[in-house]
């Protein structure tokens, strides 16, 4: 059993430590921005002035899910990330690029690589337990939350999984050059505690595909894996830039309610994790509230299309209590 104990996040909707943000969650537009805390609640100063931006929302996020849970020391660290430390990344190259033939600062290096989200968030709680980090494109947080499930069928008991992705001004111009105009680039972390222990979450399965055939096909095979049938889902929360992979999803779905949480979350690679979050946070709304509608659901499936090659199902409940 894979239930879930907490969640946090940080990104362009009223998130973070604000349960039933879900009832009235709004659609972004060009003007939104990252909300972001204050960070020095969370975070020592002296720490805080060397995180980057994604740094920061990460373990914050990850802080929040151990104050929720009361747990000290998570059993596992397990973060998704598709781009990793990208501001990071742009400083060392810049410098590397202005400095020439003389000696390069190291720090922005170091905090460059994907890793340092998962490593950052372990030196801060002397957390020596395992601890890895996924960068499988759109499908980072898919294979974070595979390898939790692993973990737990292992023995573990509480596990930290999240999910970051930051944006820079140069994701812009590349999207523009490669033909993706007018798409509403944005930052997002969000992290759970995941658990072996009973809550009235539980996460039924997830698996991810990479260079799938049919879209129908592989999501029938994945009900048919978890043994659900596919009337049981009462919301659908998909991704998707491409119009005929959203016209597959509605008529696989007929007559069910569907979200493009994309709206909401904006376009970053590991947005499923801002959509893991928003079904939570919907299935835990007692007035049964979202976005003006008046919904009663148990069952919600995430599917994460947002690259047409690849494809992250996510299967979620609330059990009755």
């Amino acid at each position: 059993m894979y239930f879930i104990q907490a969640a946090s996040t940080i990104s362009h909707q009223p998130t973070f430590q604000n349960k039933i943000f879900s009832e009235n969650i709004s659609e972004l537009n060009a003007a939104s921005e990252l909300l972001s805390p204050d960070y020095k609640k969370h975070i020592s100063p002296v720490l805080l002035r060397r995180m980057s931006k994604i740094l920061r929302m990460s373990v914050t996020c990850s802080v929040d899910c151990l104050q929720q849970t009361g747990i000290k020391s998570p059993d596992a660290i397990i973060v998704g990330t598709g781009l990793g430390c990208l501001d990071d990344t742009e400083k060392f190259l810049n410098n590397f690029i202005s400095v020439k033939e003389g000696l390069i600062p190291p720090t922005s290096f170091i905090q460059s690589t994907h890793n340092t989200i998962a490593g950052q968030i372990s030196l801060i709680l002397q957390n020596h337990n395992y601890n890895m980090t996924h960068t499988q494109n759109t499908l980072s947080f898919e294979h974070a939350l595979q390898d939790a499930f692993l973990c737990l069928d292992e023995g573990g008991e509480n596990l930290l999984v999240g999910a970051a992705d930051e944006h820079i001004e140069i994701l812009d111009d590349i999207s523009e050059k490669i033909g993706y105009k007018n798409m509403q680039l944005t930052s997002g972390a969000s992290f759970f505690m995941m658990s072996n222990k009973n809550s009235n979450l539980r996460v039924l399965n997830v698996t991810s595909f990479g260079l799938f055939n049919s879209l129908s096909t592989t999501v029938k095979d994945f009900f048919s894996e978890s043994k659900i049938d596919l009337k049981a889902v009462d919301l659908i929360l998909y991704s998707t830039l491409l119009e005929n992979s959203k016209n597959a999803i509605f008529d696989l779905f007929n007559g069910k309610l569907m979200v493009n949480y994309e709206k909401y979350a904006g376009i970053y690679f590991s947005n499923s994790a801002f959509a893991l979050h928003l079904a939570i946070d919907i299935l835990e709304n007692e007035k049964k509230k979202f976005n003006g509608m008046t919904i009663d659901v148990k069952r919600i499936l995430i599917c994460n299309n947002l690259n047409p090659h690849n494809l992250g199902l996510i299967l979620l409940e609330k059990l009755e209590t």
